[in-house]
């Protein structure tokens, strides 16, 4: 299948203008870079590991309900059930019903039981999401050093905890695919860079 050709197809591109919209004036945590970066990164993932275009849309749309409050209803309407129904699978729900914000470690633990549930298509995304965030730590570990660790809610060890479990879990729901090992190595590099640091 030519994804590359299906990739930049009008509701691709509609989707992008939607994530870059949604995203605009967000960065990345300490760098700077535009947020947009993440999502984009993470459907080119998708797209080099063969995934369908409707799943590279989600992978652009995978913060937009969680992190600038699009409604589900809007994606279903503009793009489909299924991809809404990705975004959703992956959403935490931050805030609890007075306005206050939820602690990660329930948030978390509440993401891998949601992942467990999941379509195969949103454990894709997922593992594509947290392979370029790990390797995007990890390359800040090896030019910043610890204090990387400050613009994290919780530090090092719960993060790096975390990772594992979602390489774990893509494991489980993708067993053998070559994204959940691109995965499994980019958090071993991170580990790894962390290992750096410490001496």
């Amino acid at each position: 299948m030519d994804t590359t050709q299906e990739a930049y197809s009008e509701r691709y591109e509609d989707a992008l203008r939607l994530a870059a919209t949604a995203h605009r004036g967000q960065h990345r945590k300490g760098s700077g870079l535009p947020y947009i970066t993440h999502p984009f990164h993470v459907s080119v993932i998708l797209l080099r590991h063969g995934f369908p275009t409707d799943v590279a849309i989600a992978g652009l749309l995978h913060d937009v309900v969680e992190d600038q409050g699009i409604e589900p209803r809007q994606i279903e309407e503009r793009f489909g059930r299924r991809i809404a129904e990705i975004v959703v699978a992956l959403s935490e729900r931050k805030m609890d019903n007075h306005g206050a914000k939820r602690p990660w470690e329930i948030r978390k633990r509440e993401a891998l039981e949601h992942l467990r549930q999941a379509s195969l298509e949103a454990v894709a995304v997922k593992a594509a999401d947290t392979l370029h965030n790990a390797r995007c730590t990890a390359l800040d570990v090896r030019r910043e050093g610890p204090e990387v660790w400050g613009r994290f809610t919780r530090g090092r060890e719960p993060l790096l905890t975390y990772y594992r479990q979602i390489v774990h879990l893509a494991r489980d729901r993708l067993p053998g695919h070559p994204l959940v090992e691109e995965l499994a190595d980019a958090v071993e590099h991170l580990v790894q860079a962390v290992h750096s640091e410490q001496t």
